[in-house]
């Protein structure tokens, strides 16, 4: 590949992990129309160079990140880009503290999706549960922030 190709691949890649922060590789090896391999070796350029942050938890593939948001910010970004974690994060912000047939009456998930999911929020700190002789009663740790991170990128 010439130089210019080279660095417009980069710009087109920085562009996108800029305008969508938390983007997966396959989302962007769609939008910029690279190849697999290609689009790998860019990555990984721009990971050594430390052009962009790489969250790899849980084993996947990473999410990627603009090196100016905080690893606080990202870590909140990478659950509200999935649609139902971040229904389900927005409905508890909503109503304070949530039970597990409320949140599932809203996201019309079957029970082990929702316990899923919820069970990856608590893991992550995002939740809490509070468990009671009847219930399970949910709630957003950091509330304000996680408000703030939703509303910064609610086009996600």
């Amino acid at each position: 590949m010439p130089a210019e190709g080279v660095v417009d691949a980069k710009i087109l890649i920085l562009k996108q992990i800029g305008e969508t922060p938390g983007i997966g590789h396959r989302e962007i090896l769609r939008l910029t129309g690279l190849s697999n391999g290609a689009l790998e070796y860019h990555l990984r350029i721009l990971e050594n160079t430390h052009k962009v942050n790489v969250d790899r938890s849980g084993g996947r593939r990473g999410r990627y990140y603009p090196v100016d948001i905080l690893a606080d910010e990202s870590h909140i970004l990478g659950f509200i880009r999935n649609n139902v974690s971040r229904q389900i994060i927005t409905f508890i912000l909503q109503h304070k503290l949530c039970t597990f047939n409320e949140i599932l009456e809203q996201t019309k998930k079957a029970p082990s999706t929702l316990s899923w999911h919820l069970k990856r929020l608590s893991r992550a700190t995002i939740i809490s549960v509070t468990y009671g002789k009847e219930h399970q009663l949910y709630q957003v740790l950091n509330n304000k922030f996680v408000q703030f991170i939703i509303q910064i990128w609610r086009e996600l």
